[in-house]
């Protein structure tokens, strides 16, 4: 087992897309740790807090060849053993946050930017700035302020200078829970073109769950050899949904360790581990799709993993799971089956487990 250090630089990093034909930023195996820079794509909303000047270097050098999504995203990594048809698993050691502020913006592409009847938000862009207080575990509300390049202008998401907007102070008082996670983690989708960072699949990317943090493991099927594994969109905070259209937005350093699971655990879409549920994920563009989908995915799941007809399985998610919206603002939508793991507490059904090829399920 090695560790390894991978910053954010110009060569390490893109934005907008997760291209499959570029060559690995570094190499690892199963069983190694990567220590790796996620910088956020929101920093320009308010440079004078959320830059750096390698930051800002980091944005000047990569804003002239963004591709079609959002978001900037470190890698590609390449996993030595992985094939197609395995399965990666990534598990979340640690997050650090080296500056301590956030941007949330109420986007165009949020819920409720193209309905009318609630004055001051319909079809109105603003950021909030959150103040980071990591003994409290909380984050701040400090100002909001209109954002000032419409949509579709192509300084859309660039840096916004800072006398350029009114900032005006909100009101004091709300104290929203840090959830330090990853928004964008996956492996490269089995297509031989770029593919935009923004929507979400079965390879991972823009999930935006905001339960992948520190203690928890996320599975991902690799589609192709090498894995070819990326990780961007930092949150630092995040409601399920997050429906203005972004979370808390701000940089983190994460520690992750990789390990390759062959003919055995298989899954057809990102599945999520925490200490007491399993998470089964569902995309589409239309959200009830999308709920079909988790809910396809969750019958595989149980029944696979279980050995229990799929009859049993659709019964026990329709009586002890949860079905939460991941979020509501990528174009392709996400739903993911929460799984109770006290649901099967009998001997039968772990031995059954082991010899079906889970992973154990005590998490670092």
């Amino acid at each position: 087992m090695a560790l390894y250090r991978l910053p954010a630089t110009p060569d390490t990093c893109q934005w907008g897309t997760f291209d499959g034909r570029l060559a690995p930023v570094l190499t690892i195996r199963s069983g190694d740790l990567v220590t790796m820079d996620c910088i956020s794509h929101r920093a320009g909303d308010a440079p004078d807090y959320l830059m750096t000047p390698a930051i800002r270097a980091l944005y000047d050098a990569l804003w002239p060849r963004k591709g079609p999504g959002a978001h900037i995203v470190t890698g590609p990594i390449a996993i030595e053993e992985a094939r197609a048809g395995d399965t990666l698993e990534v598990r979340f050691l640690a997050a650090d946050a080296p500056l301590l502020y956030g941007s949330n913006l109420a986007a165009a592409w949020g819920v409720l930017y193209p309905q009318a009847g609630i004055p001051g938000i319909s079809a109105r862009e603003y950021l909030t700035l959150y103040r980071i207080h990591l003994t409290a575990g909380v984050a701040e509300p400090v100002w909001q302020a209109d954002y000032p390049y419409p949509a579709g202008d192509p300084r859309h998401g660039g840096v916004i200078p800072a006398n350029m907007t009114e900032r005006k102070p909100v009101v004091p008082g709300a104290r929203v829970p840090l959830r330090f996670h990853l928004g964008i983690a996956g492996v490269a989708p089995d297509t031989p073109d770029p593919v935009s960072t923004t929507p979400p699949g079965i390879f991972g990317g823009n999930v935006d769950n905001r339960d992948f943090g520190v203690g928890t493991r996320m599975f991902y099927p690799i589609l192709t050899d090498q894995a070819l594994f990326w990780a961007g969109d930092p949150h630092l905070a995040e409601g399920d949904g997050e429906v203005s259209g972004t979370a808390v937005e701000g940089h983190l350093q994460v520690t992750l360790a990789f390990v390759v699971h062959k003919n055995s655990f298989r899954i057809r879409t990102p599945v999520l581990e925490t200490g007491s549920a399993w998470m089964v994920h569902g995309f589409h563009t239309d959200l009830n799709a999308a709920l079909t989908m988790a809910v396809e995915e969750a019958v595989h799941f149980l029944a696979d993993r279980w050995r229990i007809p799929m009859t049993e399985a659709y019964s026990l998610l329709s009586t002890a799971a949860d079905f939460r919206i991941t979020q509501a603002v990528n174009r392709v939508k996400g739903v993911h089956a929460v799984i109770r793991k006290d649901l099967f507490q009998g001997a039968s059904h772990t031995n059954a487990a082991r010899e079906h090829g889970m992973p154990p399920t005590d998490l670092v």
